[in-house]
């Protein structure tokens, strides 16, 4: 069984991908990323082909369907609700693969960062407090990472497919494990200046088997937009905005480096005190948000996430559709 469902993703993710090559991290709760309606389905795409590179996070595809029928699923129930307003339900499917620098070498790469590839599905919930202009997100992630995410097939079947060289090293990657993460973002309105600037101050904490960290910083939009912070909206204007977003990562345990929490016998991971503990993120894109149609295009760069590691820039694109 095991076996037959990874060929029916393999399948789906390779007609979804065919024209991409190969791929941080996505989350679809923060405001400028907001879908205002209480049904929507919404593709994305994160790829580093989009800024030349294929190394580090290399790949991220993320299904996301919305629907208030979703919080009847009972782990939707262990989500945080810290306000009285009506949240919104969502599930995403996630697909996350990180290569080293090289995937021509059939060795061990060591001071490099290790194959990995983690998939998951997540429930999350979106809630709004429109008095305080505050939003928080609560989200739980249930998966596998190593073999059993399919990095590998994946990364093998797109560059065959595309002629390119094919993928070596995934022998070494990070072994099975589970992955099992609750995380919350919080975000509270800073400034705003009508329907066209807005500013706002985030924090995020992530606890689970897959990582273990804090984040704090800001965001922006700047365009016309509609007001955020608000319950959900049956007629909306058409958006265009420009968003960017910067924020301090404080990293306890990253399970795409280090390995997983219970399986240890990984050929090759990245020691705990090689981890770079704080890094900077920046990410800044455009939205287009008009009738049905939501499109957005991102570009993101984040600072060495260990000690012989480097810079890295990816970009991602969103495709979303109000249902």
């Amino acid at each position: 069984m095991i076996k037959s469902f990874s060929k029916i993703v393999l399948t789906i993710l390779l007609i979804c991908c065919a024209c991409t090559t190969n791929a941080q991290l996505i989350n679809n709760s923060s405001t400028f990323r907001n879908i205002n309606r209480n049904s929507y389905f919404r593709f994305h795409y994160d790829n580093d082909y989009f800024t030349k590179t294929d190394e580090y996070y290399t790949q991220g595809i993320t299904f996301e369907y919305v629907h208030p029928s979703i919080k009847k699923i009972p782990l939707a129930k262990l989500l945080l609700k810290p306000f009285t307003t009506t949240p919104q339900y969502g599930l995403t499917f996630n697909l996350f693969g990180y290569t080293p620098t090289s995937i021509a070498s059939d060795s061990i790469l060591y001071g490099d960062r290790p194959f990995n590839a983690n998939i998951s599905f997540k429930t999350f919930l979106i809630q709004v407090d429109e008095v305080r202009k505050q939003q928080v997100s609560t989200a739980l992630s249930i998966g596998v990472m190593g073999k059993a995410a399919l990095g590998y097939d994946f990364q093998y079947n797109i560059h065959r497919w595309l002629k390119n060289p094919l993928p070596h090293g995934w022998q070494h990657q990070i072994k099975n494990d589970i992955i099992l993460n609750y995380q919350i973002n919080y975000e509270k309105q800073l400034f705003a200046a009508g329907n066209h600037f807005l500013l706002n101050t985030t924090a995020e904490a992530r606890a689970g088997t897959l990582n273990d960290k804090l984040s704090g910083g800001f965001n922006f939009m700047a365009g016309r937009f509609n007001k955020r912070f608000m319950p959900v909206i049956k007629k909306a204007k058409a958006e265009y905005y420009l968003y960017g977003q910067s924020r301090v990562h404080f990293i306890g345990y990253d399970a795409t480096m280090q390995g997983g929490l219970f399986n240890r016998k990984s050929p090759y991971t990245i020691a705990a005190n090689d981890i770079t503990r704080v890094t900077f993120q920046a990410d800044a894109g455009v939205i287009v948000n008009f009738k049905k149609l939501y499109l957005s295009y991102t570009q993101s760069l984040l600072t060495k996430e260990f000690r012989t590691g480097k810079y890295h820039r990816w970009g991602g694109i969103s495709v979303g559709v109000s249902l």
